[in-house]
């Protein structure tokens, strides 16, 4: 999810929010996301696509039930949330020519949920995933764009080849039974707006809300669009994917995974000094970190994109799962053994780098810990497996 690239082009270019308009936690979230999902839809229409759910009608008569021997077709889209990182071991293999720079892993929930299926396959019907995942894509590069992978690990000396939309390159067709996304992070993107809250708190109080006032208005120099417009971008993207995939699959169930709990509601618990927590030490410039104004907003942000992904979900007749809600108290401020997501540095497999670049500068993780950059560890891939197989199981009973 949070790989620095290169950000989508600025929103609509409305005028700033009146000050208060949409602070910290105290998100108008219904009349947001209504209007953005109003217009997402209304845009989708006009583009010819139907402004009800995307899902085609149901068929007259069910098919016939699949032989046992014919395995149930599930497909697995995404970004790093879903490819596992530095959890587990590095699927394809460190060393292999069919490395793509995606970082798919063995300990990422994809592979733990096919794992669990094979050893008890429901309604006796073997199952077969194809995980096209990537780390780093967005909504757009899950179905129509190319994506530059971002791997820092075994690079090629002249960078990863760029890879299909993952919708081509998955064999998505009305033979496709289950299809499971988790993406939207990164259109966002909040990788972005990550570091220009690290750097915002440069010399500032803990109550300061640098991130938060900048991204009310028109959004910091170096990300120049305000998070109202990245809300209504993102749902327009959304609905254009789940309408993509549906034509692709029209007799798939499609499920869509929401993101777990990145940082706490009550900002308080953070320490500001902390690397691996929401703290960076960078080479040449020394520690900065999020302020607790600014924590506080992020975890409305990420709580906002779940909601405009849950119900353009509804909208669509899909499934949702729900990560959030359980995942509250195992965010990257809470301790080892309770977190299920690491923070700026954590614990990762040996094969991840330590030493980050970020843009210009570069991240200087110590005491054996690694660039984990605010993603889920393994205990935070465990518990989304349960809850993703309880829905793939769900859909081809």
């Amino acid at each position: 999810m949070f790989h620095l690239k290169k950000s989508p082009a600025a929103g609509s270019g409305r005028s700033p929010r009146p000050a208060g308009s949409a602070r910290g936690g105290g998100f108008t979230r219904k009349v947001a996301l209504g209007a953005a999902a109003t217009l997402a839809l209304a845009t989708a229409a006009q583009s010819g696509a139907s402004a009800t759910p995307v899902r085609p009608p149901a068929p007259a008569s069910a098919p016939a039930t699949a032989p046992a021997d014919d395995p149930a077709q599930w497909v697995m889209l995404g970004d790093s949330y879903t490819t596992g990182e530095f959890v587990g071991d590095p699927s394809p293999a460190l060393d292999s020519p069919n490395r793509d720079g995606c970082d798919r892993t063995t300990g990422a929930y994809p592979s733990l949920v096919a794992r669990r299926l094979a050893a008890h396959p429901p309604g006796d019907r073997p199952v077969k995933l194809t995980d096209v995942s990537c780390g780093g894509a967005t909504i757009d590069e899950v179905t129509t764009e190319r994506q530059n992978p971002v791997s820092p690990v075994q690079t090629p000396k002249e960078g990863w080849p760029s890879v299909a939309p993952q919708v081509h390159r998955a064999p998505l067709s009305s033979r496709t039974d289950v299809v499971t996304i988790g993406a939207g992070g990164n259109s966002l993107p909040f990788s972005k707006m990550l570091v220009s809250c690290l750097t915002s708190g440069i010399g500032r109080s803990d109550e300061a809300a640098p991130c938060r006032d900048a991204y009310e208005a028109n959004g910091p120099v170096f990300d120049p669009e305000s998070i109202h417009d990245k809300y209504d971008r993102v749902s327009q993207e959304y609905v254009t994917m789940l309408r993509d995939v549906h034509k692709k699959a029209p007799e798939a169930k499609v499920i869509t995974v929401g993101y777990p709990t990145i940082v706490p509601a009550d900002p308080e618990v953070c320490d500001r000094a902390d690397s691996s927590e929401l703290t960076a030490n960078l080479q040449g410039v020394g520690r900065i970190s999020v302020t607790h104004g600014d924590i506080a907003w992020l975890n409305g942000v990420n709580n906002h994109l779940n909601a405009i992904i849950r119900a353009l979900t509804k909208l669509s007749g899909d499934t949702y799962v729900d990560i959030a809600t359980p995942s509250v108290g195992h965010d990257a401020c809470q301790p080892p053994g309770t977190k299920w997501v690491e923070g700026i540095c954590g614990e990762a497999g040996p094969y991840w780098p330590q030493d980050l670049a970020l843009g210009l500068v570069t991240l200087a993780c110590s005491d054996d810990k690694r660039a984990t950059l605010v993603h889920p560890n393994s205990a935070g891939h465990a518990e989304t497996a349960a809850l993703v197989e309880a829905a793939v199981r769900d859909a081809l009973k």
